[in-house]
């Protein structure tokens, strides 16, 4: 067994390199100082082969700057937590249809047309239908700081630098941030993640979890970041700047915006929440201010309706807010189980997560609102997760060969994808006729297994038919 570790001054690196061979199988253990890693085990057809990859690694790694280290001597670096400042609304209460308490205070939420995602700073996450009933639970290594979806693939950024893919069964690791990248804010496009930290950095990432590239924002703190197409919007203590996807060419800087502690964006504009108790509506394509939502305490969280018709803001006294487009307040009102920290508008109803860990349904329809100011809101109803509902753990062991066919090459009617080496970077490709190479981000230890892989019956004409065959690997792995 060999042990390496790799730790830089200043916030860097600071991560282990563990290679163990034992006969013909190679188990790998990496990841950073102070956890327990992701493994990986490769079997090889000699003692003799499996000795000569292991040199192979160390070498590499040694050439990295890592070194020869003791298991324990150096310890985890800390993360930063979000300040947990809430106090009670002396508004209305909202109409709440139902709440999940998760446990913990809870920053992330995502919500589509089939469930609610909720993920707190104890690392769980779980699912929960739109009529209020628990259906899954997810345990993470570490504190969730915010869940974003990209196409058919939900992702859960963590306090323990990692993002996860919580699309499939088991939970997986599928990018790994920077060691010296302290997490705020994530989100992602078309498989390339932007990443806002605590020094006020913005950090791109690209599908196959390499770097891209990285600015440092004029301030600190940069709790909103958003990604479209064409652009990464990055806010922080002191305004909200656009930079170019493609290379990271600031194009424009909003100053007015400053404090940023949430953002929000639709086609045409992005929203940026303040500790100044504002929402700024600003011009995707210059920066300028459109509109300014103002609210009575800072804006933890914003959101909209389709278009931006109305927007919503939670603020640091556990009120909420509407307001039309052209910035006019339209109602304000509590709910009842602590601040906002991340909301989501679907169908007349807004979803909030909480600082006391809740995942909320409120009753947004014209019809109850009305109700809720005039005094008349609904008994809420509370829900429970069931005793015997099992926490998923992610998998940190992948069983690996040189070469893994999942079905005979070309049988049926499948896509087959194998891994290839371009330069100093390994690339997932695919084999079969008629399909083009998307960009999509396989985990990176399939892509150094060097595998060959076939999903059977997911061949379809275009994008939509590769990434289901994609998405079919995954979930088969």
């Amino acid at each position: 067994m060999t042990y390496l570790e790799l730790s830089e001054d200043g916030g860097g690196a600071h991560k282990f390199y563990e290679v163990t061979v034992a006969g013909t199988q190679v188990t790998i253990i990496y990841g950073r100082i102070g956890e327990s890693g992701q493994t990986k085990v490769t079997a090889f057809p000699t003692e003799a082969k499996a000795q000569a990859a292991a040199a192979k690694k160390i070498g590499e790694k040694t050439r990295k700057g890592y070194a020869p280290a003791l298991r324990g001597v150096r310890q985890r670096r800390a993360v930063t937590r979000r300040a947990i400042a809430s106090t009670r609304s002396t508004a209305q209460q909202a109409p709440v249809l139902w709440r999940f308490d998760s446990g913990a205070a809870a920053f992330g939420i995502f919500v589509d047309g089939e469930r609610c995602w909720v993920g707190n700073q104890r690392g769980d996450v779980y699912t929960v239908t739109h009529s209020g009933t628990v259906t899954g639970r997810f345990r993470l290594p570490d504190g969730v700081k915010c869940i974003v979806a990209d196409d058919f693939w939900i992702y859960a950024g963590c306090d323990d630098g990692r993002v996860y893919d919580l699309s499939g069964k088991v939970p997986r690791s599928a990018y790994e941030i920077a060691a010296d990248v302290d997490i705020y804010w994530l989100d992602i496009h078309d498989g390339v993640l932007g990443v806002s930290d605590r020094a006020g950095r913005i950090t791109t990432i690209d599908y196959e979890d390499e770097f891209q590239w990285a600015r440092t924002g004029a301030g600190d703190s940069a709790w909103m970041v958003r990604c479209d197409g064409d652009a990464v919007y990055h806010g922080h203590s002191r305004g909200v700047a656009r930079y170019d996807t493609s290379d990271g060419t600031l194009v424009w800087e909003n100053k007015l915006a400053g404090d940023v502690l949430f953002g929000w964006q639709e086609e045409r504009s992005v929203y940026a929440g303040t500790a100044r108790r504002t929402v700024h509506r600003l011009a995707k394509s210059d920066g300028r201010v459109e509109a300014v939502y103002q609210c009575d305490g800072a804006v933890y969280s914003c959101a909209t309706s389709p278009g931006g018709r109305h927007v919503f803001a939670g603020d640091n006294h556990s009120s909420v807010y509407c307001f039309d487009a052209s910035g006019e307040r339209l109602w304000k009102l509590a709910t009842g189980c602590g601040s906002a920290f991340s909301m989501q508008f679907l169908d007349d109803r807004l979803y909030i997560v909480t600082t006391d860990g809740s995942l909320v349904c409120i009753d947004a329809s014209e019809a109850a609102i009305a109700a809720a100011r005039a005094g008349s809101v609904p008994q809420p109803v509370d829900v429970k997760a069931a005793a015997s509902l099992e926490a998923v753990e992610p998998s940190t062991t992948l069983e690996t060969v040189l070469e893994r066919v999942l079905e005979t090459d070309g049988a049926g009617d499948g896509v087959v994808v194998e891994c290839v080496k371009e330069g100093e970077r390994l690339r997932v490709r695919v084999v079969s006729p008629g399909y083009e190479s998307w960009n999509v981000q396989f985990p990176k230890t399939v892509r150094e297994a060097g595998a060959r892989y076939l999903v059977d019956g997911v061949r379809s004409a275009g994008r939509g038919g590769f990434y289901r065959a994609y998405g079919e690997i995954r979930r088969l792995l």
